[in-house]
């Protein structure tokens, strides 16, 4: 199986003490590329410069919602400072991780949004893809992208909303990203919802450190367990794990324009 992590944060402190073996493991489970997205502003340059020394690895640059507090006025500015000194790089593949997130009261939704369509603006000036974070917020998040018509669309990523949100982010041309939370046996609705979208829609993904799988319960959420997920996930669609496996990397591959794995 060829398979894409298409949301890591493989250079998260989690992984100071194993990172070279989790590497080394989750490629020969057939993990063969990850995308390592940046939080804040603080975070961008150690994921760097892993991506750059490591073969298969690539960044997404972006101020998360949740890290609201730590973000200031010119970290947009050096977002789009690294953004214009990677322009056409390989190794730089998106905007991410940015989004809006309703679930944590204390995040202000008015200054989420304002950074929200500032990082999309500088997707679309840098006609990059965007990897979204959506939490109790799709209503807003799918009106805004609706403004803004990215041409290289993105991906919904930890997608747990209802198949009329699919179909509105299907048509805006983002795919949807799938990880543990879909394998757990309790997540009726989403696992009803993923048994009926169209595979040409679907990204897998871990979100490691977090999100741990149904069968890792309470551990460290790791790309090791890639293979795992989609399996599960390939048995909830009727498919063997290679036709997910297949489907799945061939839709990121199309999503940011890399050759076929």
């Amino acid at each position: 199986m060829h398979l894409i992590d298409t949301h890591t944060h493989l250079d998260f402190p989690d992984f100071a003490n194993d990172r070279d073996a989790v590497l080394a493991n989750a490629r020969a489970l057939g993990v063969e590329r990850m995308v390592l997205l940046g939080v804040e502003q603080a975070n961008w340059q150690r994921l760097w410069d892993l991506v750059a020394n490591e073969d298969g690895l690539y960044a997404a640059f972006g101020l998360h919602p949740v890290f609201l507090a730590q973000h200031q006025p010119e970290h947009l500015q050096a977002l789009r400072d690294w953004l214009e000194r990677l322009a056409g790089h390989p190794k730089l593949c998106a905007v991410g991780e940015i989004g809006l997130d309703y679930f944590l009261p204390e995040l202000d939704r008015t200054q989420q949004q304002a950074l929200f369509c500032a990082q999309l603006a500088l997707a679309a000036e840098f006609e990059l893809p965007a990897l979204l974070h959506v939490r109790r917020s799709h209503a807003d998040v799918i009106a805004t992208l609706k403004r803004y018509r990215l041409q290289r669309g993105g991906i919904i990523h930890a997608f747990a909303g209802s198949l009329e949100e699919a179909r509105e982010y299907l048509k805006l041309g983002f795919k949807l990203g799938l990880g543990g939370a879909a394998t757990w046996p309790q997540a009726l609705r989403l696992r009803k919802v993923i048994a009926a979208l169209p595979l040409d829609a679907l990204v897998l993904e871990t979100d490691s450190p977090d999100m741990a799988p149904a069968m890792h319960p309470q551990q460290r959420n790791s790309p090791e367990f890639l293979p795992e997920i989609c399996a599960n996930l390939a048995e909830l669609k009727g498919l063997s794990p290679s036709e997910l496996a297949s489907a799945s990397s061939q839709n990121a591959c199309e999503l940011f324009g890399w050759a076929k794995t």
